[in-house]
C-alpha cells in the first residue's frame, strides 16, 4: 500500500503538534515500511484510515504505538560511559556539597527508553556515594512517553548485548542473573528510580528543581523551534548550577540558550 504525500503531510503535521515529532520527506519512506503492520492489526484500508483512527483515540495509545515505530528506543547500559565519568568526578561532588546539608539528590532521565540510562545513573550515584548512600534521598525520575516501554524499563531486565559497555564491576555488584541471556537490576536499584509517563511537549508538573537532567538523543527528533522550547523549559527546571547533558548527534544553538557550554553534550546553567 502506497504512502500518499497527502497522507504523510497529514501525519506529520499532526504528530509534530502532539508531540514535537519532526518527521522531515526523508522520513516517508520509514514510515511507510514500519507501519505495514496496521492492515493486519487493526484492519484498515489505507493509511488515511488509521491516521483518523489516531486522530480519534482519546487516550493516545495509537499516536504512542505510532512513535516507537518510527523511533528508535534501543539503548544500552552505559552508553556514553563518558558522562557517567564526569558526572562521577564533577557533577556529584558539586551536588554533594551543594546538598550537604539536605541529601536531597535530584536527577531526571527525560526519554528513558528501557530504562538503561536511570539504571546507569542510579550505579554511578551509588559508586559516588558508596557507604553514605544510606543518609540520602537519591530517587531518580525516568519519563517517557510510551506506557509500553516504562513496563518494560521497571523490569529492569538486559540481554548480555546491552552490558557490553557496562564495568564487570558493575555486573557483579547490580545486576543478578536472569532467564536465558538477561540480567536483572538488583531490586535496590530498580526501588530508587520512579518511572512516570510524560509527554515533553506538556508543561512540567514538578515542585522541585533537578541538579541534573539527561535528555540525549531525544531532540534529534524535533524541530528547531520545539529544540529551543525544550531547552528552554529544561533550564527554567534546573537549579543553578545544574547540569543538561544531551546526545553527542545534539547540539544547542548557543546564541539561543541561556546554558553554558561546558563540552560536547555537556551544558550548565549558570550559577547567579
Amino acid at each position: 500500500m502506497q504512502l500518499t504525500d497527502k497522507e504523510f503531510d497529514e501525519i506529520s503535521t499532526f504528530v509534530r503538534s502532539r508531540y514535537g515529532i519532526n518527521l522531515t520527506d526523508k522520513k516517508k519512506m520509514l514510515v511507510a515500511t514500519r507501519l505495514n503492520f496496521i492492515f493486519d492489526k487493526y484492519d484498515v484500508k489505507s493509511y488515511g484510515d488509521y491516521f483518523e483512527m489516531m486522530r480519534n483515540d482519546m487516550a493516545g495509545d495509537l499516536t504512542v504505538e505510532f512513535l516507537n515505530r518510527i523511533t528508535t528506543n534501543h539503548t544500552f547500559v552505559n552508553r556514553e560511559a563518558h558522562h557517567f565519568e564526569f558526572m562521577k568526578s564533577e557533577v556529584l561532588p558539586y551536588i554533594e556539597k551543594f546538598e550537604y546539608g539536605s541529601k536531597d539528590l535530584r536527577i531526571w532521565s527525560a526519554g528513558c527508553s528501557n530504562g538503561a540510562e536511570a539504571y546507569s545513573i542510579a550505579m554511578t550515584v551509588e559508586d559516588y556515594l558508596g557507604t553514605q548512600k544510606r543518609f540520602w534521598d537519591t530517587t531518580i525520575l525516568a519519563t517517557d512517553i510510551s506506557m509500553d516501554i516504562l513496563h518494560k524499563a521497571k523490569e529492569g531486565a538486559f540481554p548480555e548485548e546491552d552490558l557490553k559497555t557496562a564495568p564487570d564491576e558493575w555486573i557483579r555488584k547490580y545486576f543478578d542473573k536472569g532467564v536465558g541471556d538477561h540480567y536483572v537490576v538488583k531490586k535496590r536499584l530498580r526501588d530508587e528510580v520512579l518511572f512516570r509517563r510524560l509527554n515533553l511537549m506538556n508543561q512540567f508538573p514538578f515542585r522541585k528543581k533537578f541538579h541534573l537532567i539527561f535528555c540525549r538523543n531525544v531532540m534529534i527528533y524535533f524541530d528547531n523551534d520545539f529544540k529551543h522550547q525544550l531547552a528552554a523549559k529544561f533550564y527554567d527546571q534546573l537549579e543553578d548550577g545544574g547540569y543538561l547533558f544531551i546526545g553527542h548527534s545534539e547540539t544547542l544553538d548557543r546564541n539561543k540558550t541561556n546554558f553554558e557550554y561546558v563540552k560536547p553534550a555537556i551544558y550548565r546553567k549558570g550559577c547567579k
